[in-house]
C-alpha cells in the first residue's frame, strides 16, 4: 500500500522550482575548499558570494546516488535495508532532557540514560537502529558523540546513528567506529552507524557540513544529509515554499556529497519543522509535521534517492493521551509513505525530551502500522471460497482448517494495548497503557540480550 501527498507533476514542479533556488538565488558555500570543488565543477558566483548551481551538476549527482542503502549488525547481518517493502525504525537523537521512567521528573540527559536508551533499542525486536536519545549532560560537549557512541555500542549489535558537534569530533567518531570494525574498508563494505548532518537553513552549507558529507563521500560511510527549517522563520511558511528551499538545500549538499564519491551511500528527505506562529514552539504531533515528510518522500522518491522522515513524536510533555495520538497519526502515516526509515521515537516536548517509556510505545505502534502497511492479500486462499463452502451451513469457522492455518498470522497481536473485555481487566488490576508501559521499560532494562 502506498500513500502519496504529491501528484508526480506536483513532485516535477517541486523540483523546478528548487532547482531555480539554486541556479538563481544559490546557495552559501561557506568551506573553500569545498567551494573551490564546486567551482571547477561548474558553479558560479553570483552577488553576495553565493554559488549558483547549474541544473545539469544537480542531475550528475543525482544519477550516481544509489538507491539503496544497507546497514549492518556488528555481527554482520543485515539490519536495515532501504530497499526493504516496510519502513525501519530508529529512536530520535540529540534531546536535552529524559523524562525519567521512574520518578516521572523531567531532568538533563545522563550517560546512564543513553546506555539505558541502547538497552531498550536492543530488545525492542520492532527498533532497527538504535540510539542514546540524548545528549548526556555529564559528558564534556566535545566528547559527547564520541562517549555516545561508544556506550551505545557497549549495549546492543544494533547499527547505530549519531550526531557530533563538529567536524573533528565526526572524524574521531568514525576513526574509533573503523577500528571496531578491524579497519575503514571493513566499515564501508559492512557499515554499522549513520552519520547525521547538512545544510543549515535558509540556503548555507557550513564548514562543518561540507567537509562531513566530503569525508563520509570518500570513505564510501552512509550519511544522512538534511537540513533543519522552521516554517516562517528560517523558510516559507507554506508547505510547498518548505519543501522547495528544504529541497533545494538538500540537493546542493547532495552534490558536494557525490563529487567527493560518486556512488557513495546517502539518505535524505524533509527535516522541516513547522512553527506555531502563535506561540514560537516547533510542532512536532502536527498534521504539516507529518505532511512535509511525506511529501518529501514522494520528491525525492520520484529521484530515486533514500529517505527518512521523523514521525512516532509528540509536543506532550508526558506519555498520555496526547502522546499516544500524536505518534500514532504519524507513524501510520508514515508507514503509508514508502519511506525507508522512520526516525524520531522517543520524542515528546516537539524534540528536547526523550522517554524509554515514548520508545516502547512507539515500537508497539510501529508493529500495528507495519501489518496495516501490508495491506490485503488477494489470493485463491485468501479469498476463502472453499472455507463458506464448508464451514457457511454448519458455523464451524472455528475449527476449519483453513482458520487453523491462518489463525496465527491474519491478526497482529500487539503486546501492550488491551484487548481483553471489562470483567478481564479489573480483575488483571485494571493496569493502564501508562502503567503496563513503565513496567514493560523495567523489563526490557533487566532482560538479557536477545538471542
Amino acid at each position: 500500500m502506498r500513500l502519496r501527498v504529491l501528484s508526480s507533476d506536483e513532485s516535477t514542479r517541486i523540483h523546478r522550482a528548487a532547482l531555480t533556488v539554486l541556479g538563481e538565488i544559490g546557495m552559501d558555500v561557506r568551506d573553500a575548499d569545498t567551494r573551490r570543488e564546486l567551482a571547477r565543477a561548474g558553479c558560479r558566483e553570483a552577488a553576495g558570494g553565493y554559488l549558483l548551481f547549474p541544473e545539469e551538476l544537480v542531475a550528475r549527482a543525482l544519477e550516481t546516488i544509489p538507491h539503496r542503502v544497507v546497514l549492518y549488525r556488528r555481527d554482520g547481518a543485515v539490519a536495515v535495508d532501504t530497499s526493504a517493502a516496510t519502513p525501519c525504525f530508529a529512536p530520535g537523537l540529540n534531546c536535552i532532557n529524559i523524562l525519567d521512567h521512574r520518578t516521572g521528573a523531567h531532568r538533563e540527559c545522563l550517560l546512564s540514560d543513553v546506555r539505558e536508551a541502547a538497552r531498550v533499542c536492543d530488545r525492542l525486536a520492532r527498533i532497527d537502529l538504535a540510539t542514546g536519545l540524548g545528549n548526556p549532560a555529564d559528558v564534556a560537549p566535545e566528547r559527547q558523540a564520541i562517549e555516545t557512541v561508544k556506550a551505545i555500542v557497549a549495549e546492543t549489535e544494533k547499527p547505530l546513528a549519531f550526531i557530533a558537534h563538529d567536524e573533528v569530533e565526526d572524524e574521531e567518531v568514525w576513526a574509533w567506529l573503523a577500528e571496531a570494525a578491524g579497519g575503514w574498508t571493513e566499515l564501508a563494505e559492512r557499515p554499522f552507524a549513520l552519520d547525521l548532518t547538512g545544510p543549515y537553513s535558509p540556503l548555507e552549507l557550513g564548514e562543518e557540513a561540507c567537509r562531513r558529507l566530503r569525508h563520509a563521500a570518500r570513505r564510501r560511510l552512509p550519511v544522512v544529509c538534511y537540513p533543519a527549517l522552521l516554517s516562517g522563520t528560517t523558510g516559507p511558511v507554506t508547505l510547498a515554499g518548505a519543501i522547495v528551499q528544504s529541497s533545494a538545500e538538500t540537493l546542493a549538499g547532495l552534490v558536494v556529497h557525490q563529487l567527493a564519491g560518486p556512488g557513495a551511500p546517502v539518505l535524505t528527505a524533509s527535516a522541516i519543522l513547522p512553527v506555531d506562529l502563535r506561540t514560537g514552539g516547533i510542532a512536532y504531533g502536527s498534521p504539516e509535521y507529518l505532511l512535509a515528510g511525506l511529501g518529501a518522500v514522494d520528491y525525492f522518491g520520484d529521484l530515486g534517492v533514500p529517505t527518512w522522515i521523523g514521525a512516532g513524536c509528540s509536543d506532550s510533555h508526558v506519555v498520555d493521551a496526547q502522546a499516544a495520538a500524536e505518534a500514532a497519526m504519524g507513524l501510520y502515516g508514515a508507514m503509508m509513505a514508502g519511506t525507508s526509515f522512520v526516525h524520531n521515537l522517543g520524542f515528546l516536548s516537539a524534540g528536547k525530551t526523550g522517554s524509554l517509556e515514548m520508545l516502547v510505545l512507539g515500537a508497539e505502534l510501529a508493529g500495528g502500522g507495519r501489518r496495516f502497511a501490508q495491506g490485503i492479500a488477494v489470493d485463491d486462499d485468501a479469498l476463502g471460497v472453499e472455507v463458506t463452502r464448508r464451514a457457511a451451513r454448519e458455523h464451524s469457522y472455528m475449527m476449519d482448517e483453513h482458520t487453523l492455518a491462518h489463525m496465527s498470522s491474519a491478526m497482529w497481536e500487539p503486546s501492550l494495548l488491551g484487548r481483553v473485555n471489562l470483567e478481564r481487566w479489573r480483575k488483571d488490576g485494571g493496569i493502564t497503557l501508562e502503567q503496563r508501559l513503565r513496567q514493560r521499560v523495567e523489563e526490557l532494562l533487566a532482560a538479557p540480550p536477545p538471542g
